[in-house]
């Protein structure tokens, strides 16, 4: 089963549901709302809604797993190549991420507000002035607001490898722009994922129908615990409405390879699903992001 948020095509507002193979069990409140309570209370919830009737999966089209207050955050250098591609791209001070992985204190950076997360099938940009440009395919945890891990999701940290090589400091410029950020299909509850450290991922990057890249990891060779960047993410932060946190990148294509408009990025980890997104170059291309922000607001 799997927590999803869905745009019925009724036209009726965004909700949240649990997908499951008999269909979409719609919940009391939304999924944000339940991320501020225990995670005792969402699991009663969540197995309250499949216990109802089901409509069909048909009726609504999935939306980010994302919505209200949650925020998305992601952790970095936590596997070794993700530390080897740093230092490749990397112009100057290449060290600097050798010694983050190493350090006690993870790397953890603010990713996205809710209402920039781009769903799945839905559209991804790359930035127009950066020229190596690529994704990150990651597993996200999902924690409520007592910093209780809840779920697991995919996210794809999309990054400007070229931008984030001149100088660390241009990090939230490489990392946190419209368009650069996509989350789902949806969260599968922490309670069907029997072990996170042993998830496959899977990466394909198909170009004018053709496969130009791919690659394989597992979640095991991430370098630090789960519990452990989440407990230094609420160390002296809050998050009302619970957080998604993307846990670092073990799969980046080798320079000078880049993305292109009309490429298609498919993600999978094990027992998760796949996430799928168009790329497109440069802002104007995720207009649905800014065009929805009203209709979030009024949930």
């Amino acid at each position: 089963m799997q927590i999803v948020r869905v745009c019925f095509s009724d036209g009726s507002p965004v909700r949240s549901a649990v997908l499951t193979g008999q269909g979409l069990h719609p919940l009391p409140v939304g999924f944000h709302e339940l991320l501020s309570g225990s995670a005792a209370e969402l699991r009663t919830a969540v197995e309250s809604a499949v216990a109802a009737e089901p409509v069909p999966t048909s009726a609504g089209r999935l939306r980010a797993p994302v919505g209200g207050l949650t925020e998305v955050w992601a952790a970095g250098v936590t596997y070794q190549r993700s530390r080897q591609a740093r230092m490749e791209e990397s112009e100057k001070e290449a060290d600097i991420y050798d010694r983050v992985y190493e350090a006690e204190r993870p790397e953890l950076f603010f990713k996205a507000a809710s209402w920039r997360v781009s769903g799945p099938d839905e559209a991804i940009s790359v930035r127009a002035d950066s020229t190596v440009n690529v994704p990150e395919p990651e597993l996200a945890v999902v924690a409520n607001r007592q910093g209780e891990i809840v779920g697991y999701t995919i996210c794809n940290d999309v990054s400007s490898r070229s931008i984030e090589g001149e100088n660390p400091l241009y990090l939230p410029q490489a990392k946190a722009y419209l368009g650069a950020c996509a989350v789902g299909p949806g969260v599968t509850p922490a309670w069907e994922v029997p072990d996170p450290r042993a998830l496959v991922i899977l990466m394909s990057i198909e170009r004018d129908g053709e496969i130009v890249w791919k690659g394989e990891a597992n979640t095991s060779q991430l370098h630090r615990e789960l519990p452990d960047l989440v407990a230094y993410l609420f160390r002296e932060d809050e998050f009302p409405q619970g957080v998604v946190l993307a846990t670092g990148t073990s799969l980046v294509p080798d320079l000078p390879f880049t993305l292109a408009a009309g490429d298609l990025v498919s993600i999978e980890l094990t027992g998760l699903g796949v996430l799928t997104n168009r790329v497109t170059v440069g802002k104007a291309g995720v207009g649905h992001l800014i065009e929805r922000v009203a209709e979030e607001q009024g949930q």
